[in-house]
């Protein structure tokens, strides 16, 4: 019954992702009614039902009829996805950690999307929560994920800082180290690496995808969010973790 809930759970978690994205990433609280971003009216509970409401209303407002983003069906889609996964490879609070995780990772690719900014009130809890999903394997466990997750910040810091020195400007913000800290407090310091090394060849190929595209060369002030790709591979390394158990 627990993976039947998470699937339910899954759009609607999504569908708080997609309001809350967008008003976190403008630094506005979570208060407030759901309303349409066109007209501005309160949408009711038949406006609000995971992907069914989207598409029964053809993509549009029912007041103004002006469309409705896409990326909202699609944001609910994705976390009935993290559900799906992780009911998938885990039970019992494993699963309900699995999709927290899956989730709030949801949550912060998004808004370093749309804004360049992953901020701390997401990923420092989200850290948090990594050490306590370390705790019930002991002492030794929950020491090695600190560290790690403590080696993972001050390694990006430090980059960041090389960077910076080099080249006079930003390579890497501060959110992306606290991201990998969070996913070294969830994964523990053997799957480090691989989350940069996997992070670091999905930003690689989406740059190269976008050049070869567009058929011109990558400009130098061109910023690329590496969020979504730690995001990403912090998600497989979870999975992959849960499956090897």
């Amino acid at each position: 019954m627990e993976a039947e809930f998470a699937l339910l759970l899954g759009p609607v978690a999504g569908s708080f992702v997609a309001c809350a994205a967008g008003r976190l990433g403008a630094g506005r609280g979570l208060g407030g009614r759901s309303s349409c971003p066109h007209c501005g009216a309160v949408l009711g509970v038949r406006d609000l039902v995971p992907l069914l409401s989207w598409t029964l209303l053809g993509g549009r407002c029912r007041r103004c009829r002006r469309p409705i983003p896409l990326r909202y069906p699609v944001v609910e889609a994705l976390a009935l996805g993290v559900a799906a996964g992780a009911a998938g490879v885990a039970e019992g609070w494993q699963l309900a950690a699995g999709c927290m995780l899956g989730w709030t990772l949801l949550l912060l690719a998004i808004i370093d999307i749309d804004h360049m900014l992953l901020p701390d009130r997401l990923t420092l809890p989200l850290a948090a929560a990594g050490l306590a999903a370390a705790a019930p394997d002991g002492g030794a466990a929950l020491a090695g994920h600190a560290a790690a997750a403590a080696a993972a910040w001050l390694s990006l810091v430090g980059l960041a800082a090389a960077f910076r020195r080099l080249r006079g400007t930003d390579g890497l913000g501060g959110g992306d180290a606290k991201l990998l800290a969070a996913a070294a407090a969830w994964l523990g310091p053997a799957a480090v690496a691989w989350v940069v090394l996997a992070a670091a060849l999905g930003g690689l190929s989406a740059v190269a995808a976008v050049v070869a595209a567009d058929g011109r060369r990558w400009p130098a002030d061109r910023r690329l969010p590496f969020g979504p790709f730690l995001a990403a591979a912090t998600w497989g390394a979870w999975l992959a973790q849960r499956v090897g158990e």
